[in-house]
């Protein structure tokens, strides 16, 4: 049984591995586009809990794979994730001064070198995927390259984007909300699960507890996110808090209050747990890390 120290230093190895292999993977250039490549590494290289690149990992680890390809996954989908964030704080988007308790890359360069840093960085995620380094099967790269294509495209997080901003002042009906959120948050965090099993040539049966899980996780996050944006401080979030109802927006806690919403996201947490149990425990560290996505203060 894996505990909560246990899974805290997990994570901060991995996140660790995960910045270090960013960094390597956007190396300095000699021209003027060197300022594209400040930003995409002050974007992606500026703290963050890195959990979607450690699911990838602990996923693909639970099907013994623990190759260096692994730790490049991580980092593309942490790009990929990277360029949401440069995106959603834009003025024309959620319009957010501070992440992770810094300026906004828009605020720390310019609002036209941040779009092209968010542009670049999903770039590069792709770029990553198609690589022999992270596995020299080319069907295996281009069922990554696809899977994350679906996750974060208009089925996926920029679908979901647009629900979310064309939701802002209106009550939207708790089946919307979850599927706004399912794509917003909740399939990006699902791709990072299955790119994991897609490295560690799981079986159609694991692939499907593997999808089960990580579906489950990530509406987990996003209730918790939803928790802790009414609740936290903005020293806690790292970000302004209090948005959410600011921007009239509808969510878990609108919907079902403050403590309905813990339920829920305590709800799906054992939901993503029960997904597991055909692995034992190989998986107690993905275990951890749902019951870990519902209690965070951050």
């Amino acid at each position: 049984m894996k505990t909560s120290q246990d899974l805290t230093a997990s994570l901060k190895r991995a996140a660790a591995e995960i910045e270090a292999t960013i960094a390597s993977l956007l190396p300095d250039v000699a021209g003027e586009e060197q300022i594209l490549i400040d930003a995409m590494r002050y974007a992606s290289l500026n703290g963050g809990k890195r959990l979607r690149g450690y699911l990838a990992t602990e996923v693909a680890s639970l099907f013994r794979n623990e190759s260096r390809g692994a730790w490049r996954v991580a980092a593309s989908v942490e790009m990929l994730h990277a360029y949401s964030l440069v995106h959603d704080d834009l003025p024309s988007m959620d319009d957010d001064d501070l992440r992770r308790g810094q300026p906004a890359t828009h605020r720390k360069f310019d609002e036209a070198i941040a779009i092209l840093a968010g542009d670049a960085l999903q770039t590069k995620a792709f770029e990553i995927l198609a690589s022999a380094d992270t596995h020299p099967d080319p069907a295996i790269q281009v069922r990554l390259v696809a899977a994350l294509a679906a996750a974060s495209g208009a089925a996926g997080m920029v679908g979901g984007q647009v629900v979310d901003i064309r939701g802002e002042g209106r009550n939207l009906p708790i089946e919307q909300v979850r599927r706004l959120h399912a794509m917003k948050t909740g399939a990006l965090i699902r791709y990072a699960a299955v790119s994991g099993a897609i490295l560690g040539g799981a079986d159609a049966r694991e692939r499907a507890m593997i999808d089960a899980y990580g579906r489950d996780l990530g509406t987990a996050f996003q209730v918790a996110d939803d928790v802790l944006d009414s609740t936290a401080t903005e020293e806690e979030l790292g970000k302004t808090a209090g948005k959410d109802a600011a921007s009239g927006k509808s969510t878990y806690v609108a919907l079902l209050g403050i403590e309905g919403a813990k339920a829920e996201a305590a709800r799906l947490a054992e939901s993503a747990v029960a997904s597991l149990s055909i692995f034992g425990e190989r998986a107690d560290a993905l275990r951890a890390l749902a019951r870990y996505v519902v209690e965070r203060r951050n």
